[in-house]
């Protein structure tokens, strides 16, 4: 069955990295898009980054532009966050999600999505 398993958050400092991985396994990694989504304590679901099955498309939200980068390695079945800059407002859960086609015309209906990895920012 689809699994996805995210790992790499922790505690960083503002201004501070990290780099977020999601390990998949049970489907055809290479077919489907992907996605990045966290909530922090208290607040709703935020999509926060998309990529496209073969890696050319990618989406950010507003909040994230210029800070994060998503990639994968299909070979692998592995998507990664990388995230410079944090800031106190990106803690929160994050969660890998798997989309229903290689290029979804929204990230808004995943079909899975993994257990999280929780991303606090403090100093």
């Amino acid at each position: 069955q689809v699994q996805l398993v995210e790992s790499g958050g922790g505690l960083a400092q503002p201004g501070g990295s990290l780099r977020l991985s999601c390990a998949a396994s049970g489907f055809t990694f290479s077919r489907y898009a992907m996605s990045w989504a966290r909530q922090a304590p208290g607040k709703g679901l935020e999509w926060v980054s998309g990529i496209y099955n073969d890696g050319r498309g990618t989406a950010y939200a507003d909040s994230v532009k210029g800070r994060f980068t998503i990639s994968r390695d299909n070979a692998k079945n592995t998507m990664y966050l990388q995230m410079n800059n944090l800031k106190p407002e990106d803690t929160a859960l994050y969660y890998c999600r798997k989309h229903r086609t290689a290029s979804p015309g929204n990230w808004y209906e995943p079909d899975y999505w993994g257990q999280g990895t929780q991303v606090t920012v403090s100093s």
